[in-house]
């Protein structure tokens, strides 16, 4: 019997808490989850900097026991290609997306899962140049 891949995306930055909490309930929904993590270089377009290098951020994730595969997301475009080659059974991610990816489910089920009360990366980074 085929195992229930979950798929869900970020820059993971800042990794917390509430990262956790997302990949723990994003795994509770199949039996193996995939995190694509945006490249340095996708970052770039899309106007963001992270603290951390893609290496490393990837090296963070995979280090999660929730997380089974760590993929690079280079564009915005590649999340279909992604959703075919996997074989992908949900689609994930924070509701702040809410309603962004609904296209999508014509691929596989869409789900947006609530952020976790009190804590976002940019809560953090502010937090931190005071």
């Amino acid at each position: 019997m085929k195992k229930k891949i979950v798929i869900t995306y970020g820059t993971f930055d800042v990794l917390h808490y509430g990262h956790i909490n997302l990949l723990k309930r994003a795994k509770a929904l199949g039996e193996y989850l995939i995190v694509g993590i945006s490249t340095d270089e996708f970052n770039a377009l899309k106007g963001k900097k992270s603290f951390y290098t893609f290496e490393h951020r990837k090296h963070l994730l995979k280090s999660i026991k929730y997380v089974d595969k760590v993929i690079p997301e280079e564009c915005w475009e590649q999340k279909v290609q992604d959703l075919k080659k996997y074989d992908v059974d949900i689609f994930v991610m924070g509701n702040d997306w809410e309603g962004k990816f609904d296209f999508l489910s014509e691929y596989c089920e869409v789900t947006y899962l609530p952020r976790t009360e009190g804590i976002s990366s940019t809560q953090v980074r502010d937090s931190l140049a005071t």
